[in-house]
C-alpha cells in the first residue's frame, strides 16, 4: 500500500475514484498535517503560510512525490526536496482559463472607461457619452511568458481581432526571442505579462522597459509582483509616461492602503484575484492529481513537473 496523506476538502472528489493500492489519511488542520507528514509517500500539503510549507516538508522524509494546487513554487522550499529527490507537481494552468478570462474584462474596462460608468450608476447619473472609446479590435498585444495562461490569453484575444505576438525561445510565426522584446516594446498597444517569478523574471520590467512602450500603451500583470519595477512603474503612471497599468498583483500583497497604487486614475488593483474568480480549481486539480497517480503507480512521468534548476 502506497501511504497518501491529502487535505479533508478534497475527499468527496478524490475518495470515489481511489485505486485499491492507495491507503489516504486525511488531514483537517495543520496540526494533523504534521502528525501525518512523516509517513506519507505521495501528500498534497498546500499551507498560506511559508513557516507551514516549511515545517510540513521538513516532517515528510518518506515522501517521494509531493502535488500542489500553486503555481508558483517560490514558498516550497525547493532546494531541500531536490536533494531529497522529491518529484513536485504545481498548478501550472491550473487557472489559465479563469485567468485569461479576467485578463480579457480588464482590458474591456480599460477600453470603455467602465469604471466611471460604474462610478457613475453609484451616483444615480445618466452618462450622456462612454468615459472610454478605445476598441481592442485591430490593436497589438505582446505576451510575456506563454505558458497556459499566455496560451489561453492568446486565444480570447485572437477573437477580438487583435494582432497577437507572444515571447517565447522557439522561433515562429507571431513569436520574438528572448533577446528582441525590448527593442519592439513600441510597437505593442498592450503588454501582458504571465511568466514565473524566477530570478531571471525578477524586474523584468524596469525603468527602461517603461520609457520604450507607447505613450498611450497599457501593461497587465497577472504574473507576480516582483517581475515589475513597482517604484519606476507608479512614476511612469504618475507621469502619464505610459496608459495604464491592470495589475492583478502587487509588491507586496496585500497592497499597504496609503500605497499610491491606490489613487492613480490609470492604474487599476484587483487584489490577486484573477485565479479565484471560478468554481472549478479544485475539480481541475483533482482530475489532475488522479491521472498523476497512475501514472505514478505506472512509473510514468507526471506532470507538470516543477524544474528545479529552473524555479517553475
Amino acid at each position: 500500500m502506497t501511504v497518501i496523506v491529502l487535505n479533508l476538502l478534497l475527499k468527496p472528489l478524490i475518495e470515489p475514484h481511489l485505486p485499491d493500492w492507495a491507503e489516504v489519511r486525511w488531514y483537517a488542520s495543520k496540526e494533523e498535517a504534521f502528525a501525518l507528514a512523516p509517513e506519507a509517500e505521495i501528500g498534497w500539503f498546500d499551507m498560506y503560510a511559508r513557516a507551514d510549507m516549511a515545517e510540513v516538508m521538513r516532517l515528510a522524509t518518506k515522501l517521494k512525490w509531493l502535488n500542489s494546487v500553486f503555481a508558483g513554487v517560490e514558498a516550497f522550499p525547493l532546494d531541500m526536496l531536490a536533494e531529497r529527490g522529491v518529484v513536485l507537481t504545481n498548478g501550472a494552468g491550473i487557472n489559465a482559463v479563469p485567468i485569461a478570462e479576467y485578463v480579457v474584462m480588464l482590458m474591456l474596462a480599460q477600453c470603455k472607461g467602465y469604471r466611471e460608468v460604474v462610478r457613475a450608476q453609484d451616483r444615480h447619473e445618466w452618462l450622456k457619452d462612454s468615459p472610454g472609446k478605445r476598441e481592442l479590435f485591430g490593436s497589438r498585444a505582446l505576451i510575456l511568458g506563454y505558458g497556459a495562461i499566455g496560451q489561453e490569453v492568446e486565444k480570447r484575444l485572437a477573437g477580438f481581432g487583435m494582432e497577437v505576438s507572444k515571447v517565447r525561445r522557439s522561433t515562429g510565426p507571431g513569436t520574438l526571442g528572448p533577446d528582441e522584446w525590448r527593442a519592439r516594446l513600441g510597437e505593442f498597444d498592450w503588454i501582458v505579462i504571465s511568466v514565473p517569478a524566477t530570478p531571471e523574471t525578477e524586474g523584468m520590467i524596469g525603468a527602461a522597459e517603461l520609457a520604450e512602450m507607447k505613450a498611450d500603451a497599457v501593461l497587465v500583470n497577472v504574473a507576480r509582483g516582483s517581475v515589475i519595477d513597482q517604484p519606476a512603474l507608479v512614476a511612469a503612471l504618475a507621469e502619464g509616461r505610459i496608459g495604464g497599468a491592470l495589475l492583478d498583483v502587487t509588491t507586496p500583497e496585500p497592497l499597504p492602503a496609503d500605497h499610491p497604487l491606490w489613487d492613480l486614475e490609470n492604474a487599476q488593483v484587483t487584489m490577486h484575484l484573477t485565479g479565484r474568480a471560478q468554481n472549478r480549481m479544485f475539480e481541475r486539480s483533482a482530475t489532475r492529481f488522479l491521472e498523476n497517480l497512475g501514472r505514478y503507480h505506472r512509473g510514468e512521468p507526471l506532470e507538470p513537473r516543477v524544474d528545479y534548476t529552473l524555479g517553475y
